[in-house]
């Protein structure tokens, strides 16, 4: 819907764009122009003739997703819209296609201006990638696995981290499906999430989702010790505003999910203590600050395939009302990714009460995957990325 709503306004510029013409023509005696009563001067006419070029390539620029688009659309409203003027009585019918740009000039603003939600995301992710947590650029061994139980060592083994510099952040794009219950339609979303391990663990979590064709924001921001999660549809009206104690609780929950699927090998140096439940069971308590939380891991043939927990919140659909509930995230198809081996399709899973009741309500797949590793003190890094 997104992308036929974008075309359908680049198809409206350029057309528009087009009818500027018939001002230029008049203006430079190219043509007589019965539509145009009013006369046109030379002068005028440039005025007429740039404002087809600049409106026309907005379209264009548009279309072929230019983030340069909206440079040449501000400069094509104003232009387009004194040319008008000149001819009101004969033009001023296509204010209203200046007034879709304008619109559309607004949208990109809320959605990628300085104050969005994508802005803020960039920002943030650039001053938590500034930091660079000690040990960096020291190779883990086999050594350093002797600590953990047998399953959650072989899993960081098969992940292949032994050998690699310790992980100090990484950057990951995914893409899927979310709902809010299980009789809610699906929403198709791409994500981008950063998180940085050491003393001072961070999670940063962009999703740019799409719900009956309209965009939604969503940003999730776990610094410190205190979690937020917004979501905005179209980049205005405010859905979703959670925060406090049980979201930091939640979140916490989230970054121990996200050590044991995405960055198995910073699990070594993570405040986890670990209880062997049986040949195919561990159990995992991460504290984080003032939080504490426990998940069970469930192994099969080395492999990580199910992270359950009871002290994740689910989100009511006031997007403010925080309820524990059982939380998984059943995992599957290890592939590689440059050095690394890690599962590329999960789902997330509410479990109520009532067993019947259990429901599927994220879909993920890992698309790309990047290691920043800080390889001496003063910050230089290798990265480590999948197809």
């Amino acid at each position: 819907m997104r992308a036929l709503l974008r075309w359908f306004v680049a198809v409206v510029l350029v057309g528009h764009g087009l009818i500027h013409l018939l001002g230029a023509a008049k203006g430079f005696g190219w043509a007589e122009v019965a539509a145009l009563t009013e006369p046109i001067e030379p002068a005028i006419g440039v005025v007429w003739l740039t404002a087809a070029i600049v409106v026309v390539a907005t379209g264009v620029l548009l279309a072929a997703r230019n983030r340069m688009w909206w440079v040449a659309g501000a400069a094509g409203v104003v232009i387009s819209q004194t040319a008008i003027l000149t001819s009101w009585s004969d033009a001023r019918t296509g204010s209203l296609a200046n007034i879709l740009l304008l619109a559309a000039l607004g949208y990109a603003f809320l959605s990628h201006g300085p104050t969005s939600y994508r802005a803020e995301y960039r920002r943030r992710v650039q001053a938590a990638l500034s930091e660079s947590p000690p040990r960096a650029g020291v190779a883990l061994t086999e050594a350093d696995l002797a600590h953990l139980p047998g399953l959650v060592a072989e899993h960081v083994r098969r992940s292949g981290a032994v050998g690699q510099p310790r992980v100090t952040a990484l950057r990951a794009n995914i893409h899927g499906r979310i709902r809010a219950s299980a009789t809610s339609r699906w929403m198709t979303y791409t994500g981008e999430q950063v998180n940085t391990f050491g003393p001072a663990p961070s999670r940063l979590f962009w999703m740019d989702a799409t719900m009956f064709g309209l965009p939604v924001d969503v940003l999730h921001v776990f610094v410190g010790r205190t979690a937020t999660m917004r979501v905005k549809l179209c980049s205005v009206l405010r859905m979703v505003n959670a925060a406090g104690p049980e979201m930091d609780r939640a979140e916490t929950v989230t970054l121990f999910n996200d050590l044991c699927i995405l960055a198995p090998a910073a699990l070594i140096d993570a405040p986890i203590v670990w209880h062997t439940l049986d040949d195919s069971h561990v159990r995992g308590v991460f504290t984080h600050g003032a939080q504490t939380v426990t998940a069970d891991l469930t192994f099969r043939d080395g492999d990580l395939v199910d992270f359950i927990s009871d002290d994740r919140m689910s989100t009511a659909a006031d997007g403010s009302t925080l309820t524990p509930q059982t939380w998984s995230t059943p995992l599957s198809d290890y592939r590689s990714f440059g050095t690394r081996r890690l599962a590329t399709r999960g789902e997330g899973r509410w479990h109520p009460t009532a067993p019947q009741d259990e429901f599927v309500y994220l879909e993920y797949n890992l698309d790309t995957i990047t290691y920043t590793l800080s390889a001496t003190a003063g910050g230089a890094s290798a990265r480590v990325s999948g197809p």
